[in-house]
């Protein structure tokens, strides 16, 4: 038996209070790429250890910086004059059974080909340098994948919350950023980068969206075309949300600091489409939360997610959990409007069996928290839990976001 806890709550759901803030960091920020690429690391490494040893090894590639470079942003294209730095960090098993796993490889081709297919001109033997930190686990936390056991046990005491439905502000914000990261977007938008942070504020049933976006300093000639190409990326965002928001009114601003007569140091230009060429370094963790959006009226776990190994390490396994059971809930008890779970794990204990699972209900208008909807919930929450080994493939293969 699972140690399941579902109560109600009575308090007014998100989307239907008067103020809410969400932020969304694009691909291109220097915090999204550390998690992308560092969470794509432990996914190329998960698949060697199970190509080599036909099971997961010990390995937390969750700790990375990513060093801004140097760069000199001219109207008509600027110049590298120091490429950016990427240190990878933290733990993995380079060797068992007397066969190596070339790690340090692994990482930096995994990074490289990210860059490639993600960053469209950032040249990744180019522009960036590459520096390995990752060393040996320890005994103890390596001794768990040695354990022959059914379930790995969890390698951390954390507790991690997630929630269900994403409001109409926190689905804005995340399809507005993608909207301008999609390829369809650079192709009529050139100029537009991958770097796009969308922070959105909604006061009452009005949406105020403020975009920033890093413009690429070889598709701009001067300021007033700078100004012209940033009106039209403006108009066509504004006409885009207008279609989607259900809202009384979506107010879209971008690039709020650029002034007109300052030239080159008054608009927002960057010579490869990231401020990380030359402003604005990144680190793991910082960035969005596992279902995409930094939300802050929400409850907010502290562990980053990405890049922490699959089947024991439950700063990732519960992180993005606790969002897959809340949305189940929502989806198979229609009588709740909202709902908060919670996932406490015991060191070494199996990780299908937490400490605690929590859920919190808010009902929708004249649904009631009986008994029988409570054994509903139970009933979902512990059938997720017991298929926590599927999930954790999917995990494993990446086919599940962190970020």
């Amino acid at each position: 038996m699972r140690n399941i806890l579902v109560n109600g709550s009575k308090q007014t759901p998100l989307d239907k209070q008067p103020v809410e803030i969400v932020e969304r960091k694009g691909v291109g920020h220097p915090d999204s790429m550390c998690d992308a690429i560092m969470d794509q690391v432990s996914v190329e490494l998960s698949k060697a250890y199970l190509k080599e040893f036909g099971a997961i090894l010990h390995h937390n590639t969750d700790k990375s910086l990513l060093v801004a470079g140097d760069v000199e942003c001219k109207f008509g294209g600027g110049v590298v004059n120091e490429p950016m730095l990427l240190i990878f960090g933290d733990r993995a098993t380079f060797a068992a059974n007397g066969k190596d796993i070339p790690v340090e490889d692994i990482a930096i081709r995994t990074a490289k080909a990210w860059l490639k297919e993600n960053i469209r001109f950032v040249d990744p033997e180019k522009h960036m340098k590459y520096q390995i930190a990752i060393r040996h686990g320890s005994q103890g936390l390596t001794d768990i994948f040695k354990r022959e056991t059914c379930m790995f046990g969890a390698n951390d005491t954390s507790a991690a919350v997630g929630y269900a439905p994403l409001t109409r502000t926190e689905n804005m914000v995340l399809a507005t950023e993608r909207y301008i990261n999609s390829k369809e977007f650079k192709k009529r938008f050139p100029v537009s980068g991958e770097d796009v942070k969308v922070m959105g504020y909604k006061n009452g049933n009005v949406l105020n969206l403020t975009i920033c976006n890093a413009f690429v300093d070889r598709f701009v000639s001067d300021v007033k075309d700078y100004m012209r190409k940033k009106a039209e990326i403006v108009a066509d965002v504004q006409e885009w949300v207008n279609k989607k928001a259900a809202f009384d009114k979506v107010n879209v601003y971008l690039n709020t600091l650029d002034v007109d007569d300052r030239g080159v140091d008054g608009v927002f230009l960057t010579v490869l489409g990231t401020c990380a060429d030359g402003a604005d370094s990144g680190q793991v963790g910082r960035g969005n939360k596992v279902n995409g959006v930094i939300s802050l009226n929400r409850p907010i776990g502290t562990e980053a997610a990405a890049g922490k190994n699959p089947v024991s390490h439950v700063g990732k396994i519960y992180n993005a959990l606790t969002h897959q059971i809340a949305g189940k809930i929502c989806d198979e008890v229609p009588e709740v409007a909202e709902t908060c779970v919670w996932l406490l794990s015991q060191i070494g204990k199996p990780i299908d069996q937490p400490a605690i699972a929590a859920a919190q209900v808010v009902m929708n208008d004249g649904a009631t928290l009986d008994k029988t909807i409570q054994g509903r919930i139970n009933e979902v929450i512990d059938a997720e839990l017991a298929n926590i080994e599927k999930f954790c493939e999917k995990l494993t293969y990446g086919k599940i976001s962190v970020w």
